[in-house]
């Protein structure tokens, strides 16, 4: 059995209660034994996280829903064969819904020819449609869900009282989730979503790729200024070489360290 590493109160992210990077943020929400997944990312490491859900003593028949962020192929690859091990449904944007049943490797960046990428994208029935103002409730536990296209149009995002599990909205360096047209991009939306999170009184915003961090407003309107910036621009997109905060995150799930005030609770 795992000691269980809960964030906050009823929230833990696997990487970091794993001690180990295996892809994009997993966020399981749970409240007694029942519990619900944010994501789940690639196919190849499904069997890794359900074994971390396992020896956290979570009970797999008590999952609630997986819920798709958005319609990436490395948040929900493995969206299929997690559905079939734990016997849930799946949930997701209206958005989110033709991509995902239809397996569609271009809208979901799985077929990047000019790249060399080429995945798999496993069809996946999507039992349930949540939209902006939607409450999913975990036990007791209130979870509002806020649409905040942008990155895609299918871009979802989780109140829970202080805390936004915030998707690809934006990231502790800054960043925000590629800007592509071939999976919806806007970057119009994308200002709008941003401003959302800034106007509001979010403490602690947990991302779907990196450390989690206290909202920063001065970051926030850095970041909305160069997206102002990007709608005369043409040098933005995905073609980064390299990423410096990935390296920094798996430092620290490996170390164990989150921000100061974070963690300290009972599971």
């Amino acid at each position: 059995m795992l000691s269980r590493k809960p964030m906050f109160p009823g929230v833990i992210e696997l990487n970091f209660q794993a001690g180990e990077v295996f892809g994009c943020n997993v966020y399981l929400v749970y409240d007694s034994d029942e519990w619900l997944l944010i994501d789940i990312g690639y196919e190849e490491t499904v069997d890794d996280f359900i074994e971390v859900i396992r020896r956290l003593d979570f009970p797999l028949s008590r999952c609630k829903t997986i819920v798709a962020t958005h319609a990436d192929v490395d948040h929900i690859q493995g969206l299929a064969k997690t559905k079939q091990i734990l016997r849930t449904t799946v949930t997701s944007h209206p958005n989110a819904v033709k991509p995902l049943q239809a397996g569609d490797r271009l809208m979901t960046l799985a077929e990047i020819e000019p790249q060399g990428l080429h995945m798999d994208m496993p069809k996946v029935e999507i039992e349930h449609q949540i939209n902006d103002g939607d409450i999913l409730t975990v036990g007791n536990k209130q979870l509002e869900v806020w649409h905040t296209p942008g990155h895609t149009d299918s871009q979802l995002a989780f109140r829970i009282d202080n805390i936004l599990l915030s998707g690809d909205n934006i990231y502790r360096d800054g960043c925000v989730g590629a800007i592509d047209a071939h999976h919806g991009s806007d970057i119009k939306a994308f200002i709008r979503s941003l401003t959302r999170i800034r106007d509001s009184d979010v403490e602690w915003l947990l991302p779907s790729h990196g450390p989690i961090f206290r909202k920063d407003n001065a970051m926030l309107d850095a970041t909305i200024e160069r997206l102002n910036g990007y709608l005369t621009m043409a040098d933005f997109g995905t073609l980064a070489e390299s990423w410096p905060l990935m390296d920094q995150w798996e430092d620290e799930v490996a170390d164990g360290t989150l921000p100061d005030g974070v963690g300290e609770v009972e599971a």
